[in-house]
């Protein structure tokens, strides 16, 4: 993974000051393709989950199992050595007691060790009609505070609608919800739970949560990056 193409100056201001960051075409249409057509082999899966049957929203996604595929295991390893940086300097900001190790198999062992045994990564399948809640990706104890989703379908040709929420809950404030317009294989990196921002005093903390608009047509796929292991 050539994580060098990417402004990591922009990235890290932008996460910084907005809670999120989009990357244009981190995937090809190739390997949004294969993903897409994998949705349906059994093998490569823990579990499958139904929106509808937990109140999450309308849709279903598949959680891998490990070991995870090449391309999902490559993207979670590199995102995660460049996201730690961000991620240390929020919990110093916030004051959490936290530290993150420099990769992410020093990171899983830690998750591990706890009981969070299980991967995160995941596709997500939406049809006309489907939508997800906003919601948070809290799995245990052990929570990386940054994610990434990636679009696999393309909005021009294969669905409309679906569009990715964002909203901030800032304190004494009213929430604020943004729009993040992907394009086919653009992905978008963002907190998790929670972010801070610099107060008066002292840094204060902003809830994030995100999901998904209705599906007005056709089909959605999206892979979703979670750094952190479920229990």
């Amino acid at each position: 993974m050539m994580m060098d193409a990417f402004d990591w100056q922009r990235i890290d201001e932008e996460i910084d000051s907005r809670g999120f960051s989009r990357l244009e075409s981190l995937l090809d249409n190739s390997q949004c393709g294969a993903l897409i057509e994998e949705f349906e082999a059994g093998d490569l899966y823990r579990r499958h989950i139904f929106m509808q049957q937990h109140g999450y929203g309308q849709g279903e996604y598949k959680y891998f199992a490990y070991p995870l595929p090449e391309l999902v295991a490559g993207l979670r390893a590199s995102f995660y050595e460049s996201l730690a940086p961000i991620a240390n300097r929020w919990a110093e900001q916030l004051k959490s007691g936290v530290r993150y190790p420099s990769i992410l198999a020093d990171y899983t062992n830690i998750c591990h060790a706890s009981g969070q045994l299980k991967p995160t990564p995941l596709i997500l399948k939406y049809e006309a009609g489907d939508y997800n809640r906003l919601h948070q990706d809290l799995y245990g104890d052990h929570l990386f505070p940054l994610q990434m989703a990636v679009l696999l379908s393309d909005p021009t040709r294969e669905f409309e609608g679906g569009e990715f929420i964002l909203t901030e809950q800032r304190p004494r404030q009213q929430s604020r919800a943004t729009v993040v317009p992907l394009k086919l294989g653009d992905a978008v990196i963002f907190a998790v739970n929670e972010r801070p921002i610099a107060g008066k005093e002292r840094f204060v903390r902003v809830k994030m949560r995100h999901g998904v608009s209705d599906v007005r047509r056709g089909h959605r796929y999206t892979l979703g990056i979670i750094f952190h292991d479920a229990k």
